[in-house]
């Protein structure tokens, strides 16, 4: 890792930076250049200092995520816990930045009064990615509660934009060509009187369902139409199944885990074979929620 001392802007860029460090498999090659935002304003003011061919990509708390050992040749843009503003506006509308970890936005909404963002609490990423990808825990998904977003584009300008004008699927949100997600705005309706939140009992539901505390994305398939991935993994007989050091949970199928001899080509072999074991007993193909980018060694 090299870091670079530049006078224009406040964040802090590195080059070469390894992304075992930000992925919660804690695998990845290195990233070409992995810049952390002073702020919103520091993080246009670098935008805007891009050549316009770098590809960029934006990681939060590198779950959902697989960076293959070559590494990332492009632009890693990481706002945890540096774009983090939460207030309530106003209007009566949460603002987050992206940076803000789902479960802090979740405890955040819960301080202020507010019902329906409990579930935010399951889900292991930061407000930025669960808007890309609509993500959601406990039958609550975060596009039921968006308001308005504001989008930051390549050259550091800010978009504000109303939720109609995205069209949001299970998992799944069509963006704007290059544009990213910097902030939102969010509705929840008021806690009635004696209404308890359920935070500590979801959360509890997801350590006695899902392998907390060993390094995984999260789920890695998204449930099929009318089905459950993790019970397909499971009745393909892949439960606990190893290739290399990347094994199928014991404890819940659509999980995938990691330790220190795994590469990211075992993770990514791993999932090819479930995706062919399943399709091969159960005629269903398996569409990934994990998101693979970089290059192979």
């Amino acid at each position: 890792m090299n870091v670079a001392r530049n006078q224009s802007i406040k964040g802090k860029l590195m080059f070469d930076e390894s992304m075992s460090k930000h992925t919660s498999w804690r695998l990845g090659g290195p990233a070409d250049r992995y810049y952390i935002p002073a702020d919103l304003q520091d993080l246009q003011n670098y935008l805007a200092t891009l050549e316009p061919g770098i590809e960029l990509l934006w990681v939060g708390l590198g779950s959902n995520l697989l960076v293959r050992d070559g590494g990332f040749r492009g632009q890693i843009i990481a706002p945890l816990n540096s774009l983090k503003e939460i207030k309530l506006d106003a209007d009566g509308l949460v603002y987050a930045e992206c940076g803000i970890s789902c479960a802090k936005f979740a405890r955040f909404c819960q301080k202020s009064g507010f019902s329906g963002a409990d579930f935010f609490a399951g889900i292991p990423g930061t407000i930025g990615g669960a808007l890309a990808m609509n993500a959601g825990a406990f039958g609550g998904e975060t596009w039921a509660a968006v308001e308005q977003v504001i989008m930051i584009d390549r050259g550091g300008k800010l978009i504000e934009r109303g939720a109609a004008e995205f069209e949001v699927g299970y998992r799944h949100v069509d963006l704007p060509q290059q544009e990213w997600f910097a902030a939102a705005r969010f509705r929840f309706a008021g806690r009635d009187p004696g209404e308890d939140s359920n935070i500590r009992q979801l959360l509890q539901q997801r350590n006695d369902s899902q392998p907390i505390g060993l390094p995984s994305c999260g789920s890695v398939f998204k449930n099929p139409p009318g089905k459950h991935a993790a019970q397909l993994i499971e009745a393909a007989g892949l439960k606990g199944f190893c290739l290399g050091g990347a094994c199928v949970s014991d404890k819940h199928a659509n999980f995938i885990i990691s330790d220190r001899t795994t590469t990211a080509s075992d993770v990514e072999a791993l999932i090819a074979h479930i995706r062919e074991t399943v399709a091969q007993k159960f005629d269903i193909r398996l569409e990934t929620e994990v998101r693979i980018v970089g290059e192979t060694l």
